[in-house]
């Protein structure tokens, strides 16, 4: 059985901080970072999502954690062909537009690529010091199977080279039937890691869990089961807290997951007060017990 790391998808949302679960002791954000560095092996940077993040910040990361500790960075919300806001784009590219959000077609095809330089750039701190694990690239619901999508992932893969992409879906699609299996046949043939999620049923943007390991690198997400799965308040979607009879139940399939990969990567991102710093808690202990 290969590696599992288990960590969360934050370390620095205000309800964690004022959850209690930091010692008064760790009142920096240097110092943070360094507890919960103690406590998981690894861990999801989320808010590069909503702004490509700076070189300074990610070298700092680098530098006030030990080593063999991992980040998984998000990818900026335009480069997988989220609205983004124009005031998250680096300024000196920001389109010419009164709009608040704009997709990928509204940039200016030279700005467009200097987006994705100085963001793989910004990681080169992490990734010198042995830290970089993986970029999530979590794609829109309206990103379903198709022929044009399929080579896009081919082309972040190539884009990133040699950094390590992982790819979440969030169109049921690529699951219905037997698109599953040429889902995660496309992903074996082409070595990409396919992100396993958990999450509510039944939304436009719902995937099935299903836990396979396309490549070396296997990776699980867990989103909760929040009934306000829908609401723009982003508490309130991932508000929600496993039970321990859950996560028992998760544990010989994140361990059968583990025997088809050299390293498997489990997120808690049921980000809200101390549920996910918890719940990973209990998981790796879970784990260990198989």
């Amino acid at each position: 059985m290969g590696s599992i790391e288990v960590g969360t998808a934050s370390w620095t949302d205000k309800t964690l901080l004022a959850s209690g679960w930091y010692p008064a002791s760790a009142d920096t954000p240097e110092k943070r970072l360094a507890y919960y560095a103690e406590q998981f092996p690894v861990v999801e940077v989320d808010s590069t999502y909503y702004g490509p993040p700076a070189e300074q910040t990610t070298r700092l990361w680098a530098q006030r954690t030990p080593g063999g500790f991992t980040f998984n960075i998000k990818a900026f919300s335009m480069l997988t062909g989220h609205p983004t806001k124009v005031s998250a784009i680096y300024k000196d590219l920001r389109p010419e537009t009164d709009k608040k959000n704009v997709y990928p077609g509204d940039m200016p095809p030279q700005s467009y690529e200097e987006v994705w330089s100085r963001f793989l750039a910004a990681l080169d701190p992490l990734a010198e010091a042995g830290k970089l694990g993986a970029v999530l690239f979590q794609f829109p619901p309206w990103f379903g199977i198709r022929k044009s999508n399929k080579e896009y992932l081919l082309e972040v893969a190539a884009r990133c080279k040699p950094l390590r992409p992982v790819f979440e879906f969030r169109n049921a699609s690529w699951f219905e039937g037997a698109n599953q299996n040429e889902t995660l046949d496309f992903l074996r043939a082409h070595g990409l890691a396919f992100v396993g999620v958990d999450m509510p049923q039944g939304h436009k943007s719902s995937i099935p869990p299903v836990m396979a390991a396309t490549s070396d690198l296997a990776v699980v997400r867990f989103h909760g089961h929040s009934d306000k799965w829908t609401s723009k308040d982003i508490h309130e979607k991932f508000g929600y807290e496993y039970s321990d009879e859950e996560l028992r139940s998760w544990a010989p399939r994140l361990r059968e997951l583990a025997s088809s990969a050299t390293r498997t990567q489990v997120f808690m991102n049921n980000c809200y007060s101390d549920y996910a710093q918890r719940n990973a808690t209990t998981l790796i202990d879970l784990i260990r017990e198989g």
